[in-house]
Parts: C-alpha cells; sequence; structure tokens
C-alpha cells in the first residue's frame, strides 16, 4: 500500500465544517464570525510517550485527547485538526484500529481531520488542533495562564495521579493487582479531555491550564504567568487519587508518600487546574454540573510569589516532589 492509498482508505473523509479538507495542499478553516482561532500541537513519540505494543485504538484516541485537552484550558470549542504520522512500515490492522480510537474521540467532540502528512520513521503522531473562543465587545473569552488574581480559588477537575500509578507498574517499579491495574491504565491510556468544563469556564475562570505533566509543574506555569503565588492544602488533593477506593488497594501497599507523588507530580492526567475569585465558587459549581465534572477546591492564590503546601492544620509541608520535564 502506497501514502495516498493509505490517506485515502483510513484519514480520508468528506469535509464537514471546514471549506476543504484532506485533499489538496492546505486545508482552508472559515472561523465563525466574532471567534478568534485557538491553535495548539502535541507530539507522541514511541519509546517516550507510550510503550512499544501499546492498543492502537487507545493510542488514536490518547493521540486526540491530549490535544482537545489544550483546547479544554483555552475554553474553545474543537474544529478541526491536522495529523503527521510517521511509521516504520504500513500494517493495516495497527491502522484500522489506531483511526477508529482517533476518529472516535474526534466525531465526540466535534473536531474533523483536515489535513497532514505521512513519512515512513520511527513511530511518531504530531497533531495540530484548531479551536474557536469567541470575542465578546472587542475582549476574547479565552481562558488563559495569566489572569489568576490574590485571593482567588485554586481548582482541579476530576482525579489525579491514577495515570501515574499505571505507568509505575508498566515499568515495573510498582506491583498493582491486574483490576487495579486496568482501573489505572484506563486513565493513563484513555483521558478524556474536559472540553465541555473549559467552555463553561469561559467568564468564571480566571485563569487555566491543563495538567498533563504534574499539579505543582503545571500550577507554577499558572503563578509564573500571573505574578502571584499559591497555597494548596495535601488534604484536599490526597482524595484525588481515584485508585484509593478501590478494593484492593490494601494489598497494593503505596504509602503515602507515593501517593501524594502520583497526585501532585504524576502527569497525564489531562485534568484542568484553574482559578476564580471567591465570589464566584456557586457559578464555578455550577459550571462543573452542566460539564458533568467534578471539582474540587484545592487551595488560594497569595501575593507572596511560589508555591506552598500544607496540611490540614495548615503546617507547612515539606515539597520534595517535581514535575516532568523532556529535558531533566
Amino acid at each position: 500500500m502506497g501514502e495516498f492509498d493509505l490517506i485515502a482508505r483510513y484519514f480520508t473523509r468528506p469535509a464537514a465544517r471546514a471549506v476543504l479538507g484532506v485533499g489538496d495542499d492546505c486545508a482552508l478553516l472559515q472561523p465563525v464570525p466574532g471567534t478568534q482561532l485557538a491553535i495548539s500541537s502535541d507530539m507522541l513519540v514511541e519509546g517516550r510517550h507510550f510503550f512499544a505494543g501499546v492498543d492502537p485504538f487507545t493510542l488514536g484516541h490518547k493521540a486526540l485527547a491530549v490535544n482537545l485537552s489544550d483546547l479544554a484550558a483555552c475554553g474553545a470549542k474543537p474544529l478541526a485538526f491536522t495529523l503527521a504520522l510517521a511509521l516504520p512500515q504500513v500494517d493495516e490492522a495497527w491502522l484500522a484500529a489506531f483511526s477508529k480510537g482517533l476518529f472516535a474521540l474526534a466525531d465526540a467532540h466535534g473536531c474533523e481531520l483536515v489535513g497532514g502528512d505521512t513519512t515512513q520513521g520511527p513511530l511518531n503522531i504530531c497533531i495540530t488542533v484548531f479551536g474557536e473562543v469567541p470575542v465578546v465587545s472587542g475582549k476574547s473569552q479565552a481562558l488563559l495562564r495569566s489572569g489568576a488574581k490574590t485571593g482567588d480559588d485554586v481548582y482541579v477537575s476530576g482525579t489525579l495521579g491514577d495515570a501515574r500509578l499505571a505507568l509505575d507498574a508498566l515499568r515495573g517499579t510498582l506491583a498493582l493487582p491486574a483490576d487495579l491495574l486496568a482501573q489505572a491504565r484506563r486513565r493513563l491510556e484513555q483521558p478524556a479531555p474536559r472540553v465541555a468544563l473549559g467552555q463553561a469556564l469561559r467568564g468564571i475562570a480566571s485563569a487555566a491550564i491543563d495538567v498533563s505533566d504534574g499539579l505543582i509543574g503545571d500550577l507554577g506555569h499558572i503563578l509564573r504567568a500571573s505574578g502571584a503565588g499559591a497555597t494548596i492544602n495535601i488534604a484536599a488533593v490526597t482524595p484525588l487519587l481515584a485508585s484509593r477506593a478501590h478494593a484492593d488497594w490494601a494489598s497494593a501497599g503505596i504509602g503515602d508518600d507515593r501517593q501524594l507523588e502520583c497526585v501532585l507530580a504524576g502527569g497525564d492526567d489531562y485534568e484542568l487546574a484553574f482559578t476564580a475569585p471567591a465570589s464566584a465558587r456557586e457559578a464555578v459549581q455550577a459550571a462543573a454540573q452542566s460539564a458533568g465534572t467534578q471539582v474540587t477546591r484545592i487551595g488560594r492564590m497569595d501575593a507572596e510569589p511560589g508555591l506552598r503546601l500544607v496540611d490540614a492544620q495548615g503546617k507547612a509541608f515539606i515539597q520534595r516532589f517535581s514535575s516532568f520535564d523532556h529535558f531533566q
């Protein structure tokens, strides 16, 4: 099978919202009047972002999910995406499963594939996604990292840390019962991008970011962009490790430090961390309910720069964890 046969068979669909989709040198998108384009790219490299031999269906899902998560953090509505795919060889069964997982998530969010590239080489997936955010009275409604203010509440959506548990187990540094591993592995390989929540938080949240490299590291981007600090209550974040409720949790032998490391620095969660004024607490909960996503208030923004962790009694907790960095 040649390159263009591969594209035609597995990745070509009629254009829906795009003016022109797959098949020409460029795709053509027409933004709705009164909106801005939000654009983000992510690359997944075999052996770095996913294990060799991973289920191609879940890989197709995750490849798009990590990009949709960036749109969610911006409060953008998904519009379209491009796919650049390097393959060691043509494996039709792999391509069929990969494209099925990719398009299942794309269809769920009304986001169409409009172009890209294919080549031979080590397995590498790069997606660029396009979304829309409204402009009201000349002001963009996009959620940014730079809008947090002193006194704002700090929130996180969903649960944290289970993807890290699965990663450690698959690396062989942690033993998990089979059913607990299966539950955690779903969080690692099929994250749920919080697209509806991001849109519901427009006009409510003061700043937002998606949690891809670990909560403390990603929250640090908001602190630096906003020129502020934060205090986080570890008693509020530890229960966010969903696996703690599993029947086999006790037999896993995972101590408090390991739990905190997974929640605070685990990465691959693709939840939203965001800030909002204390006066907006009811609006935040209403937005979360409308999006069908749990949110938890975990701390507050401070005037003093830096991130501080405290226990339930307000006593300082020495932070011993660091988030993921590709070059460290």
